[in-house]
């Protein structure tokens, strides 16, 4: 839902599109290039655009970070957010128009020699590419980490629970080898299991290759989020993806509430 704030620069800002700057409850020279709420600081998800009434380049929140409280300062929410085009943000206070459209991505990558840079990761690009040529997506954003299962557990409910993804997609573990753990984490922190996108892939998967019967990929939700687990070679993340993308909308509509029939959607 659109919502309206405003924010604070202590002088003009100049930025080129990709910069970043955070947004911040309080001063905070410690971020380096701040705006400041001038009022109570709404709980936005990644994916926000944030257009400033007054002029200059529209922003995107990419992040949302924990501050740690100190002194009298309680602990506090403090956003990142990308410059979409050059400008100037001018100094002083300025109202900001905050809006989602589309769908924000998160892929992850479970690779132990991709997380030491030792082997080029191609499946993570992969679910990118093939998300953004079936979904709106507003963001998309990547992580290599390595085949540890505490480690995934965490990462997929920060992005799901705090950053507020709608989509997020794993790449790799999901077989029979000893560091393969994708599925169990997984398992650890969904909330309702989505059966009908495993069965959907695995019969995508069979159609190409029997040894698709060895994969242990599982699918669900958590909070208002759909993550999806899918196997670590490019081609099978294609072939599996495509059979499950269409239902994703509808899938996350009806996550959120959305009272219409599903026989008429």
């Amino acid at each position: 839902m659109p919502q309206s704030l405003r924010l604070a620069a202590a002088g003009d800002i100049a930025l080129a599109a990709g910069d970043r700057l955070c947004i911040v409850p309080e001063p905070a020279p410690e971020y380096g290039v701040c705006l400041l709420a001038a009022e109570r600081l709404p709980r936005l998800p990644v994916g926000t655009r944030l257009s400033p009434a007054t002029g200059g380049p529209d922003l995107c929140v990419v992040a949302v970070k924990d501050r740690p409280g100190r002194g009298d300062a309680p602990a506090a929410r403090v956003l990142l957010a990308e410059a979409l085009a050059d400008g100037v943000l001018p100094g002083g206070t300025s109202a900001y128009h905050a809006a989602k459209t589309g769908l924000a991505l998160a892929w992850i990558t479970l690779s132990d020699k991709g997380s030491q840079g030792l082997r080029a990761d191609a499946a993570g690009p992969a679910i990118a590419e093939t998300c953004a040529a079936a979904l709106p997506l507003c963001l998309s954003l990547g992580h290599i980490i390595p085949d540890e299962p505490r480690d995934l557990a965490a990462l997929l409910t920060d992005l799901a629970l705090t950053q507020g993804f709608d989509l997020v997609i794993t790449t790799g573990g999901t077989g029979l080898s000893p560091r393969d753990t994708t599925p169990e984490a997984t398992l650890r922190v969904i909330e309702k299991r989505l059966p009908g996108f495993e069965a959907a892939m695995l019969a995508a998967s069979l159609a190409k290759t029997r040894h698709a019967m060895l994969s242990r990929a599982v699918a669900g939700t958590l909070g208002q989020a759909i993550i999806v687990n899918v196997p670590g070679s490019p081609k099978a993340v294609r072939e599996t993806l495509a059979a499950i993308l269409p239902a994703i909308p509808h899938g996350l509509d009806k996550l959120r509430g959305d009272p219409a029939d599903c026989a008429q959607a």
